[in-house]
């Protein structure tokens, strides 16, 4: 037998594998099956029992503990559980086995699909696998009276105690479905060594020397093809690179869409699902591309300016507005500092944060540093990060990128005005020289005060 760690053993008649787990810890506040098979396994035993009252008391007993070890080997399961008034049960629940020929189409179909054996070996059961397995004539989940009782209270149907270890044993499952498997008749070891047995079989059929039916040879052999390596034909030359991407499918057909769901918003979205794929493998493919680490990813948030960025059409950029948070200038302005200067624009747009003394020491020297006379210096006024040109609509903010960024005044709020730059001079004079001409002289006045730089 196993230990309490859920390790494989022989069973107490020595008929087969069994599993013996520890009693579980106290359930409070919490379901007893979170995967879809764990609630497949309950929904077979409440569609069963007869009496409701006694399920809730099965689950009462599973919640507070009162179900001990639990053995499970092929075709039952078994547990001591204890009442309320501290009286002890045993209680087994039977399932029918798997017969020689189930587990042969069930193996098949295992073996045949690689991606069913992986996710066994990762703990999961996915729905495809549950439904090839009942296509090739083998039901996995057990149904309506397949779950059956017998329990030391000797109550003819599913009691308080048999439904505690039902509700116990699909905590269980939770964890490893692998236990369905043990109680339909196979332990893992013997399945794995079984599938790995099957798959080498599939591997030599498709590789060996003899064609099917006995025909010619299927293949050449490796010490041949390496022999006449001077004289194969060379490889086709790699396909042209793709351009530009194909255009999004037009979802039409008739049918209403979902609700909730815009054709158009989906069509952009396929669109622009296209052309980054394409800019990726692009960047895959080019020099050097292993040299560089991948770019982080966004946040829905930063995903949706981007977005926006593009150029969607008033619809969908409401809808990318309203999914961000921000109202419809909010987003204007997020698109200008994203094209500006990418999610490190849009953070310092959105972002006000304060440097560490020390670099906040040096950021003034170099602002201080930044003009080469003291006429042509401006006064400004600093707020963490951001230094507002007193008297004016102008404004330098510092990134955590290291470069200072230009924003201007426009209808209450500040607004992005030109790429980043590493000198803060540079910055506010390419602010100041891309404003209208009626504008100009004003803001070149305000820039050049002969005030001094102010320092908070």
């Amino acid at each position: 037998m196993k230990g309490e760690d859920g390790a494989y053993g022989s069973g107490a008649d020595g008929a087969g594998p069994e599993r013996t787990f520890a009693a579980l810890p106290v359930a409070r506040g919490q379901g007893f099956a979170r995967t879809w098979w764990g609630q497949a396994w309950l929904k077979a035993l409440e569609d069963t029992a007869l009496d409701g009252a006694q399920l809730k008391l099965g689950r009462r007993h599973a919640r507070a503990g009162a179900v001990g070890a639990v053995s499970v080997r092929p075709g039952r399961i078994t547990a001591v559980i204890e009442d309320r008034d501290h009286t002890r049960y045993r209680s087994d629940v039977l399932l029918q086995q798997l017969s020689p020929a189930d587990w042969d189409r069930l193996l098949d179909v295992v073996a045949d699909r690689s991606g069913h054996l992986a996710a066994l070996l990762d703990r999961d059961m996915p729905p495809a696998l549950v439904e090839d397995a009942a296509a090739a004539g083998v039901e996995l989940l057990p149904g309506i009276g397949d779950l059956e009782p017998e329990c030391g209270c000797e109550a003819w149907d599913h009691c308080a105690h048999s439904a505690a270890l039902c509700y116990q044993v699909a905590r269980l499952l939770d964890q490893d479905p692998c236990v369905l498997l043990l109680l339909r008749g196979r332990g893992e070891e013997e399945l794995l060594d079984e599938l790995q047995r099957r798959s080498a079989s599939r591997g030599g059929a498709a590789t060996g020397p003899a064609g099917p039916a006995g025909g010619e040879a299927v293949g050449v052999p490796a010490v041949e093809a390496y022999a006449a390596r001077d004289v194969l034909p060379p490889l086709p030359p790699l396909p042209s690179p793709v351009t530009v991407p194909g255009p999004a499918p037009a979802l039409g057909g008739g049918a209403a869409p979902a609700p909730g769901v815009a054709p158009d918003a989906l069509e952009f979205l396929i669109g622009d699902a296209a052309a980054r794929a394409r800019l990726l493998l692009s960047e895959a493919l080019s020099p050097g591309h292993a040299d560089h680490p991948p770019a982080p990813a966004l946040t829905p948030a930063q995903d949706a300016v981007r977005l926006a960025a593009t150029g969607p059409g008033a619809a969908v950029t409401a809808r990318l507005a309203d999914g961000s948070g921000r109202d419809a200038r909010g987003l204007d302005l997020a698109v200008r500092a994203w094209r500006l200067g990418g999610p490190a624009g849009l953070a310092v747009l959105e972002e006000e944060w304060t440097p560490a003394p020390e670099a906040l020491s040096r950021l003034r020297d170099r602002l201080a540093a930044a003009w080469e006379d003291e006429a042509s210096r401006p006064r400004l006024r600093a707020t963490g990060n951001r230094w507002t040109v007193v008297g004016g609509g102008t404004q330098l903010r510092y990134g955590r990128d290291g470069h200072w960024w230009p924003f201007r005044k426009e209808g209450g709020r500040w607004a992005p005005a030109g790429p980043a730059a590493d000198d803060p001079a540079a910055a506010l004079a390419a602010l100041a020289a891309d404003l209208p001409d009626g504008h100009t002289e004003g803001n070149r006045t305000t820039v050049r005060e002969t005030s001094p730089l102010v320092s908070p």
